[in-house]
């Protein structure tokens, strides 16, 4: 099984800039074994069941709680048995598809 996640997560209580407490949350994930894509919008994830990932949203949201009042955060799933390593294959398939060769 493939679980992609891709989430956002922040708080509201702070100041304009909240890259100090988006970088708490980066910093854990990048020690995780788990692949992931920073964007400028939010972090892809790719883990190999739902508990997972949803162990890892928790596990952020601690690092965050004992400072920030109000924490946003968004979550979208992408659930596929029998298959793995999606979050460089979709990419891949749409790469070929338009003939495009990644730099």
């Amino acid at each position: 099984m493939s679980v992609l996640l891709e989430f956002a997560m922040f708080p509201t209580d702070k100041a304009e800039s909240v890259s100090p407490y988006v970088s708490r949350i980066i910093g854990f994930i990048d020690q995780s074994v788990y692949p992931y894509q920073l964007t400028a919008m939010g972090t892809i994830v790719e883990t190999d069941t739902i508990e997972q990932a949803l162990d890892l949203v928790k596990d952020c949201y601690k690092l965050l709680e004992p400072d920030c009042k109000r924490v946003y955060s968004t979550l979208t799933f992408d659930i596929r048995t029998g298959v793995d390593n999606r979050m460089v294959g979709k990419v891949q398939s749409i790469d070929d598809k338009i003939q495009r060769n990644r730099r």
